[in-house]
């Protein structure tokens, strides 16, 4: 017969752990995702504020980048995407 596993304090631990780290990815991501699609919109629409909304993309970009959530190159290839589209406006 198999032997009945022991839960171990540990284990538990890091279960709470991992629960708290990917719910702060998740926010993270989504507040990324939210600005991303307003710098993009506003660019499409050619807005006046569309420079502003590309800065504070970048800004959260770099910050998702340095804290892990999304990979470095990403984080370049987005930011990039973004200055790409916003200069075929001018």
């Amino acid at each position: 017969m198999a032997e009945k596993k022991v839960v171990k304090r540990k284990g538990l631990k890091n279960v709470r752990k991992t629960k708290k780290r990917r719910a702060r990815n998740q926010r993270e991501k989504q507040i990324l995702k939210v600005a991303l699609k307003a710098a993009r919109a506003a660019v499409a629409a050619k807005a006046a504020e569309a420079l502003e909304k590309i800065r504070k993309a970048i800004s959260i970009i770099d910050k998702a980048a340095q804290r892990g959530i999304i990979h470095l190159n990403k984080a370049a290839r987005l930011k990039s995407r973004l200055f790409q589209a916003y200069n075929k406006t001018k």
